[in-house]
């Protein structure tokens, strides 16, 4: 909102309002934004949390200090979504059509996730929201954010095209703007991939297939991540500082997509307007650090599916954006072993259930955390290291230790080809 205002009075000649137009100023302001509000709104929506006997519901799972949790407020996540929005309402360009569908992504995966603690909340329902509601709302995401950029004009990007010069190879870039299915494949020398090329026996009608598995991916993206971040909520700051370290990547992803000069020197596509997207993942980032100071060990608060949610739909529909979702297995790998662990876990068990009459372990208990929660000898699992429990803050420093070695790793793909 202040943008035009700005712009206006820079018009008039009014000395120092330019600097509103450089993407640095206002992604330092939205992340000073964010992180006050965060810090100032926590303090007083914790209170108001304990004061409602908003509290999380625990269950003994036989994991040292689990209990000492009960009791502490929930639905954190509300501090995070309102700390995202302000600064970018007040310091983003609201013309942007990828400002508008992180918004959006934000407010519709934070009400599903609302939904779902307060009917956990209100109605002691241990479940919330049913599986498939939940479903439904991120495929419904899926599907606004995959038309959204079919369809509109101003999603467009320049493909990079290299020359080779005898010893030497020029990176060009398509004088015009096109509409494109492309995508970046980490490790590959030519690392663009068209979703069309999937469907070549189409002919003319493969690119309008290539975007019906664009939104298809869209659609799985979305789901399998902010799953992926909802299953790694299970620890005091794992899920936010994670989700920290994977916003800083992608903003630097989104500030290098955004300029012609640093993606001719990646050969990686051009894709105008990405830069608004630094602006919105600096608030996305204070937010979370700001609520980290809440939520660090011991926590005074949790997210809930409210924050986790959102964080893991804001971090797909981000990449979706910018086109770099074939990096997110890399960049978003404690998320991908978090869910895989779950996955592998309850198909072991019910294999061998079948099979033999009881069901067996792979992990000592999962979300794969919690296996370095528990001692060898508390239950019976294929791999039982470590030995001995792990305390939850070393876990989580170790997680984010792996989560920064990620993030640089699928930075580094960009040159690794």
């Amino acid at each position: 909102m202040l943008y035009p205002l700005f712009q206006y009075l820079d018009n008039l000649d009014i000395p120092g309002m330019g600097v509103f137009r450089y993407i640095s100023f206002r992604s330092g302001m939205a992340l000073i934004l964010s992180l006050f509000i965060a810090t100032i709104i926590g303090k007083r929506l914790i209170a108001r949390l304990q004061k409602m006997q908003i509290g999380e519901t625990v269950r003994n799972l036989g994991i040292e200090g689990q209990l000492s949790k009960k009791g502490t407020p929930t639905m954190g996540g509300i501090i995070i979504i309102i700390s995202i929005l302000v600064p970018c309402l007040l310091v983003g360009r609201l013309d942007n059509i990828y400002m508008i569908l992180m918004l959006v992504s934000t407010i519709w995966l934070g009400t599903i996730g609302f939904i779902d603690d307060y009917k956990k909340l209100k109605f002691h329902n241990k479940d919330g929201l049913s599986g498939k509601y939940k479903i439904i709302g991120q495929v419904g995401l899926g599907l606004i954010v995959g038309l959204t950029l079919y369809m509109s004009p101003n999603v467009v990007i320049r493909e990079n095209v290299t020359v080779q010069h005898d010893n030497t190879a020029e990176i060009l870039y398509s004088p015009e703007n096109i509409k494109s299915t492309q995508t970046t494949i980490p490790f590959m020398k030519n690392n663009n991939f068209d979703y069309a090329e999937l469907v070549p026996f189409l002919g003319e009608h493969a690119q309008t297939a290539g975007w019906i598995i664009f939104i298809f991916v869209t659609i799985l993206v979305v789901t399998a991540v902010s799953n992926g971040a909802n299953l790694t909520d299970g620890l005091d700051g794992l899920a936010t500082g994670s989700s920290a370290i994977i916003g800083i990547a992608l903003a630097i992803l989104a500030y290098l997509s955004g300029h012609i000069a640093y993606a001719s020197y990646l050969n990686i596509m051009y894709i105008p307007g990405t830069e608004e997207l630094v602006v919105f993942s600096c608030a996305f980032i204070g937010a979370i650090i700001g609520f980290l100071w809440y939520n660090a060990f011991p926590a005074q608060v949790f997210m809930g599916d409210t924050g986790s949610l959102t964080l893991g739909g804001i971090i797909a529909v981000f990449a979706m954006i910018i086109h770099k979702e074939l990096l997110l297995p890399l960049l978003c790998g404690i998320f991908l072993v978090e869910s895989l662990s779950v996955i592998l876990q309850t198909g072991y068990f019910k294999y061998t259930k079948h099979r033999y009459g009881a069901g067996r372990r792979i992990f000592k208990m999962t979300p794969l955390h919690h296996h370095f929660q528990k001692a060898a000898g508390d239950v019976e699992a294929l791999i039982k290291k470590p030995l001995t429990a792990i305390p939850e803050s070393k876990i989580v420093i170790r997680f984010w230790i792996v989560g920064v070695i990620l993030a640089v790793l699928t930075l580094v793909t960009l040159k690794m080809r």
